[in-house]
C-alpha cells in the first residue's frame, strides 16, 4: 500500500506515551498511530451505525423520548437490584 509522510505535532507528554507504548509492543511510532487512527476510525463508524438505527427504531416504533427515558431508568433499576 503506498504511503505518504505527513508531520503532525503532540505534547511532548502524549508523545513520550505513544514512544513507550510503541516501544513495548516491538512496533514504530508510525505503525502505533496508524492503528489507534484505524481504531478510531472503526469506533466512529460503528456508534455511527449504532444511533442511524436507534433513530430508525424510534421512528418505526414511534416512540417519544419519555419512553426512551423511562425504559434505561427501568433497565438501571433491574440491574442494580440484581447486583
Amino acid at each position: 500500500m503506498k504511503t505518504k509522510t505527513v508531520n503532525i505535532s503532540f505534547q511532548n507528554h502524549l508523545l513520550s506515551l505513544i514512544d513507550k507504548m510503541a516501544r513495548n509492543e516491538s512496533r514504530t511510532r508510525s505503525e502505533l498511530i496508524r492503528e489507534a487512527s484505524r481504531a478510531y476510525i472503526d469506533r466512529k463508524n460503528k456508534w455511527k451505525t449504532i444511533f442511524a438505527f436507534g433513530k430508525k427504531q424510534v421512528g418505526s416504533l414511534k416512540l417519544k423520548e419519555s419512553d426512551i427515558e423511562m425504559a434505561i431508568k427501568q433497565f438501571r433499576e433491574k440491574r442494580k437490584s440484581s447486583h
